[in-house]
């Protein structure tokens, strides 16, 4: 029988640490094999998002055409934490999203909160409410109201809406 595993962790600090048992380690180590992450090989993302596409719109029923120049590109210069899983996944909500031939690639984190290097604290905080009051159409407590969502009390969102001199 012959056994097929992949972790992202480094097997041999785990077992050394004590927090991976060293006899299954052995026994899994017959053939090592090692994949840089997605991130560190960021010319494989066009190929990627092409194969998914090609996948999943036979399995969604979807006829996607194109895929914007500019979408690839910010395809390439996200980091991936979640490796090629994620990005299977953000694929597949895009095609989903999609009303027309076009792609329509929403990239990970940029629909709450796009951090721009030289912007003030204030002009970040004031974007991220808004864009969360936006996510809750503006409903600013109860169960997950933007207040909660924020990790703040209503009348402490409410006192900072009032500050920031944010309108609906």
């Amino acid at each position: 029988m012959r056994v097929i595993a992949a972790t992202n962790r480094n097997l041999e600090e785990e077992v050394s640490q004590g927090r991976f048992r060293e006899d299954l380690y052995y026994r899994l180590n017959a053939f090592k094999l090692t994949a840089p992450p997605l991130r560190d090989r960021n010319e494989d993302i066009p190929i990627l998002v092409r194969y998914f596409v090609e996948k999943l719109v036979k399995k969604l029923g979807k006829n996607i055409k194109s895929i914007p120049k500019t979408s690839m590109k910010k395809l390439q210069n996200y980091s991936w934490p979640g490796n090629i899983r994620e990005l299977q996944n953000v694929i597949e909500n895009a095609i989903i999203i999609s009303e027309n031939e076009i792609l329509k690639i929403e990239i990970p984190g940029s629909s709450i909160l796009s951090l721009k290097g030289n912007a003030k604290l204030i002009d970040v905080e004031r974007d991220h409410i808004i864009a969360v009051l936006n996510l809750t159409n503006w409903r600013l407590g109860g169960k997950r109201g933007a207040a909660e969502l924020l990790g703040m009390k209503r009348t402490t969102l409410y006192a900072k809406i009032k500050k920031l001199g944010i309108e609906r």
